[in-house]
């Protein structure tokens, strides 16, 4: 296979900037043309970024393509894929992949009749941070995990998107678009999930929009907003998860992880970079010494400071590994495990009662410093 793949991108929303800005980091890949429904998104992404604007049947056919990244509206995901693999061409989906199991083992089907590889975002779990995380605990540095607990919570999407809608239909909601962070995290930390139990509510059946153009418009909500969560592990350890869209402030760490020797504080899974602190027998909460990993390294600035981004480290991750003949990180399996844990817990939140997952998958390959270098130009 060639060292350099041709990608193209379906979707040319707000999220189309990160994979148009960030791939250009990465060995492997090289943007060729973009796509949309909507033909002025995909011309005005053409031109910014120096790209081919095609329909999406025309990118579909475009033989100089190896991959196409599906960055459509979660309901789109599975339709889009499927024809994107139809097509016979690789697929690297933003997450979530799929918004059922039933969805997720047809691409399967389709991927191993074709020979071809789905992989998804998110790949934040590959950041310096959390492969920090992932070294420590991988040398016994919190002894054997036993117990966690996640939150993540705000008070919503519609105070800062143009477009929140979706965001609050099915397929929607804080568990199936943040809860993949902390789940994929969590796989990489752990291990796979065993069952879930989970509580569910909705503190409105509607929103109101406050972000520009749409302020003022009051729009539906048709799911769960806030979800508490108990996912028990393979490994015996009990990690609760609470994702909430209807908490205005709170005081909660985002993950912290307790083991049999101590306890590990790991920084928002959302990101690449922060912080990763450590307890012991002592009690006393130190920062673990940071290390040269280049996704932990500031590269862009925020409203809240200098931030680490490499979003699209998933996608080099895949390119390599169809280049290198390996598994990819962000793999079908691992990405379907985590489908099956969301649908898990929005199906325990409905039925009141433990759940027992169909799926399982490996942990990921650790993602070492040599190894990161070896994914950026």
């Amino acid at each position: 296979m060639a060292k350099e793949l041709g990608v193209g991108i379906i979707g040319c929303g707000n999220i189309s900037t990160t994979y148009f800005k960030l791939s250009p980091l990465f060995k492997g890949l090289k943007v060729l043309a973009c796509a949309d429904i909507n033909m002025e998104a995909a011309r005005l992404r053409a031109e910014e970024y120096q790209v081919k604007a095609q329909t999406i049947d025309e990118l579909l056919a475009n033989d100089e393509l190896d991959v196409i990244v599906n960055l459509t509206i979660p309901d789109a995901h599975f339709p889009v894929s499927k024809r994107i693999l139809e097509a016979g061409k690789h697929v690297y989906s933003e997450k979530p992949l799929v918004l059922s199991l039933e969805q997720g083992e047809e691409l399967r089907r389709i991927a191993k009749e074709k020979g071809l590889a789905v992989g998804c975002a998110p790949d934040t779990f590959l950041g310096g941070a959390h492969q920090l995380a992932r070294k420590f605990v991988d040398d016994g540095g919190i002894g054997r995990i036993t117990s966690g607990a996640c939150y993540v919570m705000s008070p919503g999407m519609e105070m800062w998107h143009p477009n929140p809608d979706f965001f609050f239909l099915p397929g929607g909601g804080p568990i199936l678009d943040l809860g993949p962070y902390y789940i994929a995290n969590l796989i990489n930390l752990i291990g796979p999930v065993k069952r879930v139990g989970a509580m569910t509510s909705m503190a409105s059946e509607t929103r109101t929009i406050t972000s520009q153009p749409r302020n003022g418009e009051v729009i539906p909500v048709k799911t769960p907003t806030t979800i508490q969560a108990l996912l028990e592990f393979v490994s015996g350890a009990t990690v609760t998860l609470t994702a909430s869209w209807d908490v205005w402030s709170h005081r909660h760490a985002n993950m912290e992880l307790y083991g049999t020797e101590g306890s590990l504080y790991v920084p928002d899974p959302n990101f690449f970079g922060g912080t990763v602190e450590v307890s012991g027998r002592s009690k006393d909460i130190k920062p673990l010494n940071e290390w040269a990993h280049p996704f932990g390294i500031s590269n862009q600035e925020s409203p809240n400071g200098p931030r680490a981004n490499y979003r699209t480290a998933g996608l080099a991750d895949m390119a390599a590994s169809l280049i290198d003949g390996r598994d990819a990180r962000c793999s079908l399996d691992r990405t379907l495990h985590g489908v099956d844990v969301m649908t898990s817990i929005l199906k325990s939140g409905v039925e009141n009662r433990f759940v027992d997952l169909t799926t399982t998958c490996t942990q990921p390959a650790a993602l070492g410093i040599e190894e990161a270098q070896a994914l950026l130009k």
